[in-house]
């Protein structure tokens, strides 16, 4: 096996345990390519012959695995996401393992599957993301948390939503695949995977391969009016699947326009670019091919029951 493996040492706790799962990986006549970065190199400058490897694994956070599948979307190239960061929400949707052990074994096994990803574009910026993007509310929280995420790992995303509990709100429009909406709220959340922190579903269904973004607008007017929204993703993993209540709107669709006055800063998967609103985004079809486990096989292959058949 020839294996591409980059390695963002300024994600998580950098606890090293990227080269446990090398010494588990490696097997006589394998090569390996370790290249490392501490957020100073661009991973996008470490990819120019991915393709000439049988997989890359990206020992990472969240942002660093989204933007090596959005560098590498299309090209077939299997894509080994390992939970190095600080909420590892990507792993968590695959259903991946989260010790090296296990991720070795099931690089071997070579089971993969093809997921969407999402593309965000503000001016002359573009960004790519695997689970949710979007601007307002969540942006605020992701920048407010950054300091403390080393010290309090997930924590410190509760901590960022706690001390803002009236964020701006502003006037919105969206365009989803060329049908206008008009409204207010707090911010705008696109979700290729449903699944946050502390296993709460942002959308009862989790379709990461339909060819379609959730576009879900928090429509309160201070943080508290979330709450509820917030059990109710509790909910969902009892099977109730309970009303996400006025506070939140869902759409879906391919494209999306969104303006924001006052403008909103913008997220993907837990990076905060120097940009705002307004962008427009869309969906990239099965772009992304993930080495996976077999309960994800079963969650999300081919053969999987419909959440709503189910």
């Amino acid at each position: 096996m020839k294996l591409l493996i980059i390695n963002n040492t300024s994600s998580g706790p950098a606890d090293g345990s990227i080269y446990d799962f090398i010494r588990y990986a490696s097997n006589d006549g394998d090569e390996l390519d370790i290249r490392v970065t501490d957020g100073t190199t661009d991973v996008r400058s470490m990819l120019a012959d991915a393709t000439d490897f049988d997989a890359v694994v990206v020992a990472g956070g969240d942002g660093t695995i989204a933007a090596v599948a959005y560098s590498l979307a299309g090209t077939g190239v299997p894509i080994l996401p390992f939970p190095a960061g600080t909420a590892n929400l990507l792993a968590n949707n695959l259903l991946s393992p989260m010790e090296p052990y296990a991720l070795a074994t099931m690089l071997h096994e070579k089971r993969t599957l093809d997921f969407d990803l999402g593309e965000i574009v503000s001016g002359d910026e573009r960004f790519g993301f695997c689970i949710m993007a979007g601007a307002g509310y969540d942006a605020t929280i992701m920048h407010d948390a950054k300091p403390a995420k080393k010290r309090l790992g997930s924590m410190a995303y509760f901590q960022a939503a706690v001390a803002n509990p009236t964020p701006q709100v502003s006037k919105i429009r969206l365009v989803i695949d060329g049908k206008p909406i008009d409204c207010e709220g707090l911010g705008i959340v696109l979700v290729n995977f449903s699944k946050i922190q502390f296993d709460i579903t942002v959308t009862h269904d989790n379709r990461p391969r339909d060819g379609q973004l959730d576009i879900v607008v928090l429509k309160t007017e201070n943080a508290f009016g979330l709450i509820p929204a917030l059990f109710a993703g509790l909910l969902d993993r009892s099977g109730r699947y309970p009303s996400r209540t006025e506070a939140v709107e869902i759409y879906h669709g391919c494209t999306v326009e969104a303006q924001a006055d006052p403008p909103f800063q913008i997220q993907y998967d837990g990076e905060v670019p120097d940009a705002t609103t307004p962008f427009t985004a869309r969906v990239l079809d099965g772009a992304a091919r993930f080495i996976v486990s077999e309960p994800c096989i079963d969650q999300f292959g081919d053969g999987a029951a419909n959440p709503d058949e189910a």
